[in-house]
């Protein structure tokens, strides 16, 4: 990818070869953070379609003041799901999407929603921001340095919470 500052500097000016290049690289990302906060593929696709969308709409009000790009991507994603949550819970909850794994292997395709659903279920059992950097450094697959801009800590401090989350999932996992 050609250097980042410069593909901004292209999008903002309009240039829908930037915003292609923009989507294609952090499509997956974005839409792998989704999945797992929210646990349905289908609105998780939705919702990265919506960040994008609203990435379009608001690039030119992007500065560069320390962070990454990415870490304004997340936020904005960030946003689109607490909103998505926020509705979500004035209607009837969702169910994990059926089609975690592939359709040839039945028993397979069962027991990687069953490991999906027990993984989702004990990270509601941790804080906040352990589910976050969770979030963001394995289903987003940011570096432990872009998820300290994201969630503006230091590096040190997301170690010690992805240490301590990875410590109470296994935790919550042996005892379920």
């Amino acid at each position: 990818m050609e250097d980042e500052r410069s593909l901004v500097q292209r999008a903002k000016e309009r240039d829908e070869a930037a915003f292609a290049q923009i989507y294609e690289s952090y499509f997956d990302k974005i839409y792998r953070y989704l999945v797992m906060k929210i646990g349905d593929k289908t609105e998780a696709e939705d919702l990265a379609q919506q960040v994008f969308v609203k990435v379009v709409q608001q690039i030119g009000t992007f500065n560069w003041r320390g962070t990454p790009f990415s870490a304004w991507l997340f936020r904005i994603a960030h946003n689109q799901m607490v909103d998505y949550l926020r509705q979500r819970s004035k209607r009837q909850p969702l169910p994990l999407d059926e089609s975690v794994a592939g359709r040839d292997d039945p028993q397979g395709a069962v027991e990687a929603r069953i490991d999906l659903e027990r993984v989702l279920e004990a990270a509601k059992k941790l804080t906040a921001a352990q589910q976050e950097v969770i979030s963001l450094r394995f289903s987003a697959d940011l570096s432990t340095k872009e998820v300290a801009k994201i969630m503006n800590k230091s590096e040190g401090a997301i170690k010690a919470l992805q240490h301590s989350a990875i410590i109470s999932l296994r935790k919550i996992l042996a005892t379920g």
